[in-house]
């Protein structure tokens, strides 16, 4: 088989054969197919798309690209979580343990962030101690014994995904649906769980931009899911503000700890709640959802939810007195405060612009070598919807360095449009996408 004849066949819009697909991915990543054949090939789809069984094939031969996690050793149903990424999205922090809480078994592995901010890994190594490494043996007796474990990948998961998404990220063929659904759904079947809910975001602070590009990549990864034998759902949630208030790594921790001591920001409270209540259900659909939301609003107001991430940060070497004493939790050595110019009502938040806002702090990295300052971050006082007056806090920022002040204020407040007339905050959740269909809230 040539490679030049996989990649005609797609330019000319034709269905690539499960042959021609795991030809490509077993020979890209064995490093005998050149990049400039595979950029080709890429940008081939990224214009003429996939057929879902494209994508499904395509996806199953980059899990056979490396090794797969056994969870056997671990008890019970295993269930995971992803969210496509969003500004203020620490959901995973509060969620793990309130499905812990609750009896599922959360055998989670994730990753550093590239962008804005940390991913779940930079957030919970804000914790001085916390461990992400465990050995097999480590990781499945903490999650029998505390139901819960939060750690980087520990095997050589999907390496065709890192090729090509590396490739992707140079040729601008990222924002492809079924390169997309391939990258996301090989990395959570190759990590073993049996049950997968996405978090599937849409709106200016989300790589989907719009409700129809989400709801065709939710639709793809849940059939993705499903034909490999994973019981598998998605949420669609909006994502025009930043998720709560907090936004960095530190300060989401600090954040996501007040939800579970029953506070914090009301919509994050909502969305933690939900997508535990929904990863309850996928579990045992005997379950009503109502039934799964009031059982881990209890494992919160019980505070077992809360005790849960003590265990698991104690099991991992974290220092849990910095938790259960706020005031000695690492703080940033400098905060500015951005007060409103003049009186009126937030109408709409440029989020993703938000997001860059901290990274300009030292929340994010702009290139994988980069450093994360832990510390760093902004409090975003004021959403959509809400009414500022002159001289009033918008905003707290968080830095290690001063001199970063002046240009994350500019972005910050580039990103935000008044009206003097009154404006509704959206919905957080717009729909949900299980093998049955997609519904709409």
């Amino acid at each position: 088989m040539r490679m030049y004849d996989v990649i005609s066949h797609k330019r000319d819009g034709k269905v690539l054969s499960e042959e021609e697909i795991r030809f490509f991915v077993q020979e890209y990543t064995a490093d005998r197919i050149p990049d400039y054949q595979a950029s080709a090939l890429l940008m081939a789809i990224y214009l003429k798309g996939m057929t879902p069984e494209e994508t499904s094939i395509l996806t199953s031969a980059m899990v056979q690209s490396g090794e797969t996690e056994d969870l056997s050793m671990i008890q019970g149903i295993k269930a995971d979580k992803h969210s496509t990424g969003g500004v203020g999205d620490k959901t995973t922090l509060a969620v793990i343990p309130i499905a812990a809480a609750c009896g599922l078994k959360m055998a989670k592995m994730s990753g550093r962030g590239l962008g804005h901010t940390g991913g779940t890994l930079d957030k919970l190594e804000s914790i001085p101690g916390y461990r992400i490494a465990l050995s097999e043996q480590e990781f499945a007796h903490q999650v029998n014994t505390i139901g819960a474990a939060v750690i980087g990948q520990t095997r050589n998961l999907a390496p065709a995904d890192k090729k090509m998404y590396a490739l992707r990220d140079v040729t601008a063929t990222v924002s492809s649906i079924p390169l997309i659904a391939s990258s996301i759904m090989s990395k959570k079947l190759a990590s073993g769980s049996d049950c997968i809910l996405l978090d599937v975001k849409v709106g200016s602070g989300a790589f989907m931009k719009t409700v129809q590009e989400a709801q065709a990549l939710a639709e793809m990864m849940v059939s993705i899911g499903w034909a490999h034998g994973k019981k598998t759902a998605a949420l669609l949630t909006r994502m025009d503000t930043p998720l709560g208030h907090a936004v960095g790594n530190g300060v989401e921790v600090l954040e996501a700890l007040q939800v579970l001591k029953g506070g914090g920001p009301e919509d994050l409270q909502q969305e933690c709640v939900l997508l535990a209540a929904h990863l309850l259900h996928l579990s045992d659909e005997k379950r009503t959802l109502p039934e799964c939301a009031a059982q881990a609003q209890n494992a919160i107001a019980n505070g077992r939810a809360l005790q849960k991430f003590y265990e698991m940060v104690t099991a991992q070497g974290g220092d849990v007195s910095v938790l259960q004493q706020e005031e000695r939790f690492p703080q940033a050595p400098f905060e500015r405060a951005l007060l409103a110019q003049h009186d009126g009502y937030i109408s709409a938040m440029d989020t993703e612009g938000i997001g860059i806002s901290a990274m300009l702090l030292g929340a994010g990295r702009q290139k994988k070598e980069d450093s994360i300052d832990p510390t760093a971050g902004l409090l975003s006082l004021k959403k959509t919807g809400d009414f500022v007056r002159r001289g009033e806090p918008i905003a707290r920022m968080y830095a290690s360095d001063e001199t970063l002040f002046d240009a994350a204020e500019n972005t910050y407040r580039q990103a935000l449009c008044f009206s003097a007339q009154p404006v509704d905050r959206p919905p957080l959740l717009i729909g949900y996408v299980s093998q049955k269909g997609t519904a709409f809230y």
